[in-house]
Order: structure tokens, then sequence, then C-alpha cells
């Protein structure tokens, strides 16, 4: 029985897998900066708690002891210029802790992109990446738009389509992206913890088709059986006012991809 290790636990896509893990027998330990967000989860009593701070070395040490593998599925929410320097510096720790402690394997959740210039949050996620990758055998899940009930994309979307019939949008809401179901993301996430060897190679996964923005919205609308909303994208719409339009419209708390300008999925 393998020791497995969960970064973003109390997140929407750890906190879905730490039980898929617990069911394939593994034995898993979760790192939080908080315990006491997890007091109320089902698994609780099933897991170990580390509780720590990503650029605190001595606790991620302590999260990637006898760890074989480590999931590293953790970003950076915050909407400053100083976010790629965090997520850099977590992942150095990450990184260094991961070749100390013998991990035999990290999995990174990145984001699935096209070649070419990306925004910074992209960028950011690419650099994290090969972070990891410089020091420990990473196994790279690069993922278009994670849809699921409860995830950030998915309520912005529903709460979008059902609030504004005709909305004026962002450019990018043209842009095309690859979305994978929140069930799809978590059967490659939970296969990891089963390969027969390290692996060290980045994958793309995403669902068979690519939509815009907009043209989710309307899907969401005919499927909830709301009137089509009318989308008009304006190119004077910055991304920072973007960001503004969409936490006032809708009850989300700031995300700063809602800002960062999406670039279409490969």
């Amino acid at each position: 029985m393998s020791l497995v290790a969960v970064t973003g636990a109390s997140g929407y896509i750890g906190g879905r897998l730490v039980p898929l893990l617990l069911g394939k027998g593994h034995r898993v330990r979760v790192f939080t900066r908080d315990a006491q967000r997890l007091r109320d989860v089902p698994w609780r009593g099933q897991v170990e708690v580390v509780e720590g701070d990503l650029q605190d070395p001595a606790a991620v040490a302590k999260l990637c002891k006898d760890a074989d593998l480590v999931y590293y599925l953790v970003h950076s929410m915050s909407s400053t210029r100083q976010f790629t320097a965090q997520e850099k510096a977590c992942a150095q720790v990450m990184a260094h802790a991961a070749g100390e402690q013998g991990v035999n394997q990290l999995v990174y959740l990145s984001g699935l992109h096209p070649a070419g210039a990306l925004s910074e949050h992209l960028a950011s996620r690419v650099a994290v990446g090969e972070i990891l990758s410089a020091s420990a055998n990473t196994l790279v899940l690069q993922a278009g738009l994670v849809i699921g009930s409860g995830s950030a994309s998915f309520e912005m979307v529903r709460h979008l389509s059902e609030v504004l019939p005709v909305m004026p949008a962002p450019r990018w809401v043209l842009n095309r992206v690859q979305p994978i179901a929140i069930r799809d993301a978590l059967h490659y996430l939970a296969a990891c913890a089963d390969l027969p060897r390290p692996v060290h190679k980045t994958y793309d996964i995403g669902g068979p088709s690519s939509y815009t923005y907009a043209q989710l919205m309307k899907i969401y609308a005919q499927v909830a059986g709301l009137r089509e909303p009318k989308i008009w994208a304006l190119p004077l719409l910055t991304p920072r006012l973007a960001s503004h339009w969409v936490n006032l419209v809708t009850p989300l708390a700031p995300h700063p991809c809602f800002g960062a300008g999406p670039v279409p999925a490969a």
C-alpha cells in the first residue's frame, strides 16, 4: 500500500481526488495551510494532515517524507503582480523537497495551452511544471477548462448565462477552449497513482471538442431551458475591467483568471 501526498486537498479538485485514492487502498497524506478547513470533510479521519505553507521547506519536507507520489494541485489565487514569483517559489521548495526525500513521482495539474504567447497565468503554470520537472520524475497533465458543478469555470458560465440575457464581454469570450469534465480529469489523476513505473512526461487532457466561452454560455442556456444570451465582444473592455464586471454581476469571489485574458486551447 503506497503513501500518496496531496497538496490542494481543500480545493475543488484535490478534495474530490482524495476519496478516490483512499478507495484504491492508498495511504493518503494531505497538505493544508489551515487544518480546520478539513474538519468537516467525510474522509478527514482516514488521512494524515500536514499543516503548513508551501514556502516553508520544513513543512514541505514533512509532506514528502516516505511518500511514493506527490500531487501538486495548487495555484496562486493572487491577482497581484507577485503571483508569478509566489508560484515559482513554492514550486522550487517542492522540487527541492521531492528530490531530497526521494519521491518517486510528482504529478502536476497544469493548463492546456497553445504554442506561442501565453497569458501571465498560463505562462506561470508552464514555469511551475519546468521547475518541478528539473528535480524529480514529473508527470504534467495539462487540462483544459475543468467543467463540473462547483468549479469556478462552470459557475462563471452558469451565473452569467442566468443573470444576463444580453451581455457585453471581453474579446476573450471568442477564444476557443477545450473543456474537460471533472469526472474525466479525476480519472486521469487517480490513475497516476497506479502507474507501474515513474513517468517523466507532459500530456494534454481535454474533451473531444473545443468551444468559445460564448458558445459554452449558449449551450448552458439551452440545456437549462433559458433564453439564449446575446453576447457582444467589446474590444475596449480590458481584462481588468472584465474581471470587475464578472465580480459585479455574479456572486463569485474575485478570480485572477477571469481578468487574465484566456488564450485559445490547442
